[in-house]
């Protein structure tokens, strides 16, 4: 397997970048309001709408004003949610737009972005937009009812009748290129555009390592025997809330049988997998409309299959 480094969305490149974030996310700030207030003036806030998508200049790029910009309206530092600082010590802040009087040409929904923002802008917009879907689903208490009100900064909740604390959660998924030694196995969901393939994933269930996860639902969802697996890599997907655990996985060559999940699963030689990466992305210029196409650049299992082909000598 290559040591190339992820080229995926809302993780930077570079081996030396691997374990750093867009934003130190500035933990003890939560809690300490008087220091935000003080940083809100030459803040920046990247504002979103009722949709999740964040406001973008006449050219898409991210509009983020500042918080001085930010003076009429009922927003404001208390409104808003504390992102972190980024490496020149300004603090970044997500505010709902509507709570402002300001305005920006265009919206930006977050897989556009993936694709288009350069690393640091998609990754703030892609932890506002998964923290905006937790406030916006959890403004009441899953113990009592109780209405939650929140604190620190946006990143806790806690109910105003029971005192029951919540805390923004995020769901993990193994994702998982398998092979039976010369082969990768990929599969397709009925609703995906036509002809697009990737390699399988699945949702962690209560009581089960990652190890038990990936063998679990690769024999769910395609038949196929899983030997041994090992962990690569891992992209936080938040659409809504997701974190994708990216594995290799060695498979007995058992001929895939689909249940409910999949539309299809069958296996692949490096050669099919060579040619459908020349065929580019779904509908791009250099796709001739004949055979299987991978699934987008922006995600972790598009490097998942680069990584394959690389110990294939591709």
């Amino acid at each position: 397997m290559s040591d190339t480094p992820a080229p995926f969305a809302f993780v930077e490149a570079g081996v030396d970048a691997a374990c750093r974030g867009a934003l130190d996310r500035a933990d003890a700030l939560r809690d300490d309001p008087d220091a935000l207030k003080a940083r809100w003036p030459t803040s920046r806030v990247i504002l979103l709408d009722e949709k999740g998508n964040a406001y973008a200049d006449d050219q898409g790029r991210l509009f983020a004003a500042t918080g001085r910009d930010i003076s009429d309206g009922p927003g404001g530092v208390g409104a808003s949610v504390f992102l972190g600082l980024d490496p020149h010590d300004i603090a970044w802040f997500a505010l709902e737009g509507a709570l402002t009087a300001l305005d920006a040409p265009r919206r930006v929904d977050l897989r556009s972005a993936a694709s288009l923002w350069p690393a640091f802008d998609a990754s703030v917009f892609a932890q506002a937009r998964a923290l905006q879907h937790w406030r916006s689903r959890h403004r009441f208490c899953g113990v009592c009812g109780g209405e939650v009100a929140l604190s620190r900064a946006g990143w806790q909740g806690k109910c105003v009748q029971c005192g029951a604390e919540h805390y923004p959660r995020t769901d993990p998924a193994v994702i998982v290129a398998v092979t039976d030694g010369s082969r990768l196995l990929l599969g397709r969901q009925a609703g995906w555009p036509a002809r697009r393939y990737s390699v399988l994933a699945g949702f962690v269930e209560p009581g089960e390592s990652l190890e038990q996860t990936v063998a679990r639902e690769v024999l769910e969802e395609s038949g196929v025997r899983v030997r041994r697996c090992r962990y690569l890599a891992s992209q936080p997907w938040p659409f809504p809330g997701s974190l994708m655990l990216g594995f290799y996985a060695e498979a007995e060559p058992d001929a895939p049988q689909v249940g409910d999940e999949l539309e299809e699963a069958r296996w692949f030689t490096a050669d099919e997998v060579r040619r459908a990466r020349q065929r580019g992305e779904w509908g791009s210029t250099q796709d001739d409309g004949e055979g299987p196409v991978l699934s987008p650049s922006i995600s972790i299992s598009r490097w998942l299959i680069e990584q394959w082909l690389a110990g294939q000598g591709a």
